[in-house]
C-alpha cells in the first residue's frame, strides 16, 4: 500500500509538473498572438468556439499573472496557432540566410525567402509595421533575432562608445549571413521630404541626424559582417539629391568597403538601377536598387539588373483584376471632399499645374495608377477610382445625383497590398492586423513585391555560388 501511495504521488507530481508545462506553453502562444492582434479581437475569436469566459480583461489578468493560469483547449490552441504564419515550405532545409533592415511589413524579405533564404534577422523600428510583418513572416525563435531600433545594435547614437566597441557589438548582436537586405529610410533623399525639410528649415540627406545617417549604419554592418552580397533600396531621387553629392558618398563608401555595386557607372533614362513598379503591376513606381557583391568572392560577374525584363509577367494584371468586388461605402469620397479635390484640381489646371488628384479608370486594362504614398489615408487624391464621374474640369453640379451617386472611391486596404503584390486576388490572403491610416501608411513606404522577387531570382544562382565559394574558404 505504501509503495502504491508513493508511485501515485509521484504520478500526480508529473502531471502537475506536465499542467505547468502546458500552461507556460499556452501562454507563450497567446503573447506571441497578442504582439500582433489586439486583445478585444483575440478574445472574440475564442468566444466564438465555446467559451464565453474570454474577455479582453481576461487575457490581459492571465498575460500578467493577475489571475489563476489557464489550459487552452484543443480547439483553442488549433486557432491561435493558424493566426500564426506558417514555416515556408523549405523550412528546415534553407539554401541561404540573410537579414532584413528597415524591414517595413517585408516586401523585399518575400522573393529571398521565396527562393530558399532563411531570415535570421529583421530590424524595424515602426511597431505598427511591427505587427504587420510578425503577422504575415515566420520567424524561427531559434534562429532569428528581431530588433526596433537598428542604432541599439550600431551604437551610432552614442558618442562615448569607440568604433572597436561598435563593431564588436555589431559581430555579437548580427547573426552571420549571406545576403543583406535593407530599405533604408527614403524621406531625407525623397523629393517630398526635401520640400518639406526645406520649407521647416530643417537638414536632410546626410545631414539629417534622425535619418539620413542611417545609411551609414548599414554600411557599419557591411563592414563587420561581411555579407556576400548586399540589395539596398530607396527613391529614385537618391541619385540627384544634393546635386549628386549623396550618391557619390554612398557609391563611394560601398567601393571602400570592397564591394562591386551591379551596373555602377550607368546612368540617365537608361540607368537599369531604377526599376519601374509598371512592368509587374498598374502602378507607376520608380525605385532605385543597389546589387553589390563581395569583390574578394569575385562571383559577380555577369550579373546587370538589365536583365530583370526577363522576369517581367507575360500579362500584367490590370487595375481591375485587382479591385475587390464589393466595398464598403466609407471608402467612398464625402461629398465635401470630392468637391474640395475638384475645384483644387481645377484651380490648379487653370495655372498649367496639372491635375491635383489621380482618377483611374478600373475599366482600361492600360490604366496605370500613380504612386502610392504613405499619405494616401488622408484623401487618397493620388488614386482615385473613377465610378463613372465626368473626368471634364468643366462647371459641375455637385448637386446633381447622378454626379454624387458616382463619386470616386479610395482604394481599401486589400487592394492596397495587391496593388503593392503582397497578394494576388486568387491567392493567399496577406494579413492586415493594423487600422486602415495603419496599412495605408504601410504599404505607401513599401516596395512592390513582384521587382524584389524578380532580384532575388537573378541573384538565385549568384547567391548559391557565393555560398559555395564561402564554404571553400572557410
Amino acid at each position: 500500500m505504501f509503495e502504491f501511495e508513493l508511485l501515485a504521488q509521484d504520478l500526480l507530481e508529473k502531471a502537475e509538473e506536465e499542467e505547468k508545462q502546458q500552461q507556460d506553453k499556452d501562454r507563450k502562444l497567446i503573447e506571441k498572438v497578442l504582439e500582433i492582434y489586439d486583445q478585444k479581437y483575440v478574445a472574440e475569436l475564442l468566444r466564438k468556439i465555446g467559451k464565453n469566459e474570454w474577455s479582453r480583461e481576461t487575457l490581459n489578468r492571465w498575460v500578467n499573472g493577475k489571475c489563476e493560469p489557464k489550459s487552452l483547449t484543443t480547439a483553442e490552441e488549433t486557432l491561435l496557432k493558424k493566426m500564426l504564419p506558417a514555416p515556408p515550405e523549405h523550412h528546415p532545409n534553407y539554401a541561404f540566410r540573410f537579414i532584413d533592415l528597415f524591414a517595413g511589413i517585408g516586401g523585399i524579405r518575400k522573393g529571398f525567402e521565396a527562393i530558399g533564404g532563411q531570415c535570421v534577422f529583421t530590424s524595424e523600428w515602426n511597431k505598427e509595421a511591427v505587427r504587420t510583418y510578425k503577422a504575415n513572416w515566420f520567424n524561427d525563435e531559434q534562429a532569428h533575432q528581431f530588433n526596433l531600433d537598428i542604432r541599439e545594435v550600431t551604437l551610432s547614437d552614442n558618442a562615448n562608445i569607440s568604433e572597436i566597441e561598435a563593431y564588436e557589438n555589431i559581430d555579437n548582436v548580427i547573426p552571420d549571413h549571406d545576403v543583406l537586405l535593407a530599405g533604408f529610410p527614403c524621406q531625407p533623399f525623397s523629393l517630398a521630404g526635401v520640400s518639406k525639410k526645406n520649407s521647416l528649415g530643417r537638414a536632410h540627406g546626410f545631414e539629417c541626424e534622425a535619418q539620413g545617417t542611417l545609411f551609414f549604419d548599414v554600411a557599419r554592418i557591411i563592414r563587420s559582417k561581411k555579407p556576400a552580397i548586399f540589395v539596398l533600396e530607396n527613391v529614385k531621387n537618391l541619385k540627384s539629391h544634393d546635386k549628386g553629392k549623396t550618391f557619390k558618398v554612398i557609391m563611394e563608401t560601398l567601393d571602400e568597403l570592397g564591394y562591386e555595386v551591379a551596373d555602377a557607372a550607368a546612368s540617365g533614362s537608361d540607368d537599369p538601377k531604377i526599376i519601374d513598379g509598371k512592368h509587374f503591376l498598374p502602378q507607376h513606381r520608380e525605385r532605385i536598387v543597389l546589387v553589390g557583391f563581395r569583390r574578394d568572392l569575385a562571383i559577380h560577374e555577369g550579373f546587370s539588373l538589365r536583365d530583370i525584363n526577363h522576369f517581367y509577367p507575360k500579362k500584367r494584371p490590370t487595375l481591375g483584376e485587382l479591385l475587390e468586388s464589393t466595398v464598403d461605402s466609407k471608402y467612398i469620397l464625402t461629398p465635401k471632399l470630392w468637391e474640395y479635390l475638384y475645384n483644387y484640381a481645377k484651380k490648379h489646371a487653370a495655372k498649367g499645374n496639372g491635375f491635383g488628384f489621380g482618377l483611374v479608370d478600373p475599366k482600361n486594362a492600360d490604366s496605370i495608377a500613380r504612386t502610392l504614398s504613405a499619405r494616401y489615408h488622408k484623401d487618397g487624391s493620388e488614386i482615385l477610382i473613377d465610378r463613372g464621374w465626368d473626368k471634364e474640369l468643366g462647371e459641375v453640379d455637385f448637386g446633381n445625383e447622378h454626379n454624387q451617386s458616382h463619386r470616386p472611391r479610395r482604394l481599401t486596404p486589400r487592394e492596397c497590398a495587391r496593388l503593392m503584390g503582397f497578394e494576388k486576388p486568387d491567392g493567399k490572403p496577406f494579413r492586415i492586423p493594423v487600422s486602415d491610416t495603419q496599412s495605408y501608411r504601410q504599404f505607401g513606404n513599401s516596395v512592390v513585391v513582384p521587382v524584389f522577387e524578380a532580384v532575388a531570382r537573378l541573384l538565385e544562382p549568384y547567391i548559391l555560388k557565393a555560398v559555395t565559394v564561402k564554404t571553400a574558404k572557410n
